[in-house]
């Protein structure tokens, strides 16, 4: 049974550990597309939601004219929407991200695919590359990643790749690229975070590259469509960007506070791809980072009540300040972010959020609650909760010191249900 709030008052008081699952929002029926399996990318929601979503806007006679991501990540609801021949905006400020957005929701022309697949295998064959000058100068955090044989190999293939005409072709191509990177690594296999395997065997750049193409291409060839969808995905801080579009829907799941840091996650790319010489740099701006707190500044505050109780707790808890100060600027970011969503919506319109609540030393992080009371407070006149099973981990809702679900039940718990929060303009 879905909780229904429509007044501060039910926002405030509501029992979140009350709220039942909805099997509307569980497995899906049919397996999602291989589009959405070519690129690792961690947190990312199932594409069935997005499905399922739109689906519940038609079913309560929503017009849909455009659908946004306020938070694309790797463009699952982009994906979707080419599918079902909607309209899409989105944004993300990762740069790696929005890269494996737009090449995984383009439609390509798979001969032309071919064709530069053999012009960069051939480029990579006849570049010429001094093996130590290149390492030695290499930036240093890719020396602490790679091996030399596996880096210069990379710098061959990279190179190559950026000989390719620009367009959506060499986009793919550097996504391709991107995708193989923690594997020809010494990243550990399957960490979530940043974690060097000293056991783990070198990889054949080339061969990674060609599996990899070849996985690529089995997606785009037995799934491409003829769409009439116009998808725009910018790089872009949705907390900043002034001119927005006007949506009907917004299909979304905001970071995780006290989660995972995507900007670590994702160095690799962003230092291979240029995006960054140090890819700490890559955490200013991103909503939930720890690092964005610094000079965050607790009198400036205003918190709504939800926010400003948890982080009470977190005081009385005596966390360290860094971390309570990392939860009230995602609570305020957050608070930003929805009544920017409002503005966004058509009148009628619906916004979708996919959330979970966290815990830290004790304190339980309601995510859910405090948007909910957001959602109230920036002008939704109802707001609809249900909670679903994130199926991995019910059966081992454990993480190890590497991040790696675990049925050991004396590590770190993680949240194994996830909350569907429908707000109705």
């Amino acid at each position: 049974m879905t909780t229904i709030i429509t007044n501060l008052e039910e926002a405030l008081h509501y029992n979140v550990e009350e709220v039942e699952v909805d099997e509307y929002w569980n497995l899906a029926e049919s397996p999602e597309h291989a589009i959405h399996r070519i690129h690792a990318y961690p947190a990312k929601f199932p594409a069935f939601i997005a499905t399922k979503a739109i689906e519940y806007a038609n079913e309560h006679s929503v017009e849909i004219k455009k659908i946004a991501d306020i938070f694309c990540g790797c463009g699952t609801v982009a994906i979707e929407c080419k599918y079902n021949n909607i309209d899409f905006w989105g944004c993300d400020i990762n740069p790696v991200a929005t890269l494996i957005a737009k090449a995984k929701s383009t439609t390509y022309n798979c001969k032309k695919m071919e064709e530069y697949y053999t012009e960069v295998l051939d480029g990579f064959s006849k570049i010429e590359v001094d093996d130590d000058d290149e390492y030695q100068n290499a930036n240093e955090r890719l020396k602490y990643w790679f091996e030399k044989k596996q880096y210069c190999d990379l710098k061959r293939l990279l190179i190559s790749i950026e000989n390719l005409p620009r367009g959506k072709y060499k986009q793919a191509y550097k996504s391709i690229f991107s995708g193989i990177l923690k594997s020809t690594s010494r990243w550990l296999n399957k960490s979530i975070k940043p974690q060097i395997d000293p056991d783990k065997k070198s990889i054949d750049v080339e061969g990674a590259f060609k599996a990899q193409y070849s996985k690529f291409l089995r997606a785009i060839d037995c799934e491409n469509v003829s769409s009439n969808s116009c998808i725009t995905i910018e790089t872009q801080n949705f907390l900043t960007k002034r001119k927005l579009p006007k949506v009907s829907v917004i299909i979304t799941s905001p970071p995780y506070v006290t989660s995972y840091e995507y900007a670590d996650l994702h160095q690799l790319s962003s230092l291979w791809l240029g995006y960054t010489t140090d890819y700490r740099t890559l955490r200013h701006g991103t909503i939930g980072s720890i690092h964005n707190s610094d000079k965050y500044d607790f009198d400036s505050m205003d918190l709504n009540k939800t926010g400003q109780a948890i982080i009470d707790k977190m005081k009385n808890q005596n966390i360290d300040t860094s971390r309570i100060k990392a939860v009230a600027r995602y609570y305020m970011d957050i608070q930003r972010a929805i009544s920017k969503c409002y503005d966004m919506l058509y009148d009628k319109g619906i916004a979708f959020y996919i959330i979970g609540d966290t815990e830290y030393k004790g304190v339980k992080i309601y995510n859910s609650k405090h948007l909910c009371e957001t959602l109230i407070r920036s002008g939704f006149s109802k707001v609809e909760v249900s909670k679903r099973k994130i199926s991995k981990k019910i059966l081992s809702p454990y993480r190890d010191e590497f991040g790696r679900f675990t049925s050991d039940k004396n590590k770190r718990e993680v949240y194994h249900e996830e909350f569907v929060i429908i707000g109705f303009k």
